[in-house]
């Protein structure tokens, strides 16, 4: 037996998780000064008021990394009660957080020697590394064991998409987290960068555009482009507090491939919020290739 945990930088939250009888890390942020848990310190995200504070442009958002007794806290109970650890987590080109998860790992192993803690790296976050979340969960679901599911895993994460873009530039030029993001966007106004993750699992900007009709339209290029058998996989599409972009994203995919396609919509989570900003919108999509 195992047990399957993601993190809350996937775009899981306790729902999803609940669904696939997961436990959820929670990876923290400071806003305000205030260091925030997501689904620990509150269970549904206000992502209103969280992207209010952002606009508000006092909030000085920040992340932080785990340290290995909070690693330990989350991995240890499971361990004792004889389970096995599967967890699903985001990029690990991303963030320091997996150094600490290695070094609890390691000390673990030591005190429980008999147990397995596999890793699976999604190479991406936020709705990147939902849709291999989801699909990941789904064949715990359906009661495949560790070794089966990391025979597949790999060719869902070079199947899981995403492209999204930034509205507010500073939030991404101050986070440092976007390869080539200076270089390429230099001091344009009113240009809004695309964002890819790349299948080294990296936020890379890839293109842009002028005005946020046009890097929709954009978007919608590289969906066309990408997209594998689009209908027979989840659509994600995910927002910072940006509904009538959702609205208008939504009309484009349903004149493209129909009104019956299946899309669920979600807010970003705070975390990666901190970085992108308010006013995002990205898509998450099964693709021919990542």
């Amino acid at each position: 037996m195992y047990q399957l945990f993601f993190d809350s930088d996937c775009d899981v939250s306790l729902e999803i998780a609940k669904k696939y009888n997961a436990i959820l890390i929670s990876m923290p942020y400071t806003i305000k000064g205030e260091e925030i848990a997501p689904y620990k310190d509150w269970e549904v995200f206000d992502y209103k008021a969280f992207n209010d504070a952002l606009r508000a442009g006092d909030a000085n958002p920040t992340t932080m990394a785990l340290n290995v007794q909070e690693y330990i806290d989350y991995f240890e109970p499971i361990l004792k009660e004889g389970k096995d650890i599967l967890y699903v987590h985001f990029s690990r080109k991303m963030s320091a957080t997996f150094n600490s998860c290695d070094a609890a790992i390691k000390e673990l192993l030591t005190k429980y020697p008999e147990r397995r803690i596999q890793l699976i790296d999604t190479k991406g976050i936020t709705i990147c590394s939902l849709l291999s979340c989801m699909r990941i969960g789904e064949l715990a679901n359906q009661g495949k064991s560790i070794d089966e599911i990391l025979e597949v895993s790999d060719e869902i994460i070079d199947h899981s998409a995403a492209y999204f873009f930034a509205d507010n530039l500073k939030f991404f030029a101050r986070s440092g987290r976007v390869s080539g993001f200076s270089a390429f966007m230099g001091g344009m106004i009113g240009v809004k960068p695309l964002i890819h993750i790349s299948s080294e699992g990296k936020m890379v900007s890839i293109d842009r555009a002028i005005g946020r009709k046009k890097i929709l339209e954009k978007i919608m290029e590289y969906v066309v482009l990408k997209e594998d058998h689009i209908k027979d996989y989840p659509i994600i599409i995910a927002h910072g507090d940006a509904l009538g972009l959702v609205d208008e994203f939504t009309k484009m995919l349903k004149e493209k491939f129909g009104d019956d396609i299946k899309y669920m919509v979600i807010p970003v989570n705070p975390t990666a919020g901190c970085h992108c900003g308010p006013d995002v919108l990205g898509i998450g999509f099964h693709a021919k290739e990542r």
